[in-house]
This record gives structure tokens, sequence and C-alpha cells, in this order.
């Protein structure tokens, strides 16, 4: 599992942050879907963490909401990522999340 972490934060540093590129978004989407996820549901509706719908996430701002994902929040299961992303991913997560999260692409070998 932590080989998949170092693989990820490998592959989300690839790409400049400021890009932010339909593979740097889609490495973006893959985490929020597989390591948020896995505290906050598969389909982001709720488990140990809460829902990260649009409909849950309505009149948070989207300043706080990106704070939260780079920083964590202190005392709670929430960690800071900003070992593997850069303020401008979070905030681009952030503006996903409010708008109502993409599903992740497969792409056929």
């Amino acid at each position: 599992m932590a080989s998949f972490f170092a693989l990820m934060g490998a592959l989300l540093l690839t790409v400049p942050a400021f890009a932010q590129s339909e593979v740097r978004e889609q490495a973006l989407i893959h985490m929020v879907r597989q390591d948020c996820g896995a505290c906050h549901g598969m389909r982001l509706t709720g488990g140990l963490g809460p829902a990260l719908t649009r409909e849950a996430l309505t009149n948070k701002p989207l300043e706080s909401l990106a704070a939260t994902i780079y920083n964590g929040r202190p005392g709670t299961p929430m960690p800071p990522w900003r070992a593997m992303l850069s303020t401008d991913d979070a905030r681009w997560i952030a503006q996903q999340l409010l708008a109502g999260f993409p599903e992740e692409t497969r792409t056929m070998p």
C-alpha cells in the first residue's frame, strides 16, 4: 500500500501544478476517487468522513475546502495532502467537488 502512495505521489508531481493538463486532472480524479474515497465513500457519499457531493457541500466556501484538502483537519482523521498536492491542485479538487466531482475516465488498453 505504501508503494501505491509513493507511485501516486510521483505521478502527481511529474506534471507542473499550474498546467492542470488533462493527464494531471485524470491523476487527481483517480486520487480523489481512490484515496479520498477510502474514507468519504467510493461514490463520495460519506463513510468515515462526511459526504463530498455537490449537495453536501452547498454553501461551503471554496477556499475553506481547498485549505482542508491541503492542510487536513488537526484532531480528526482528515490528513493533510500537501506532500502530494500543490495549493493549485487542492483548489482544483475543491472546485470540482463543488461542481459535482467527475467520474474516473477508463482507458482501453
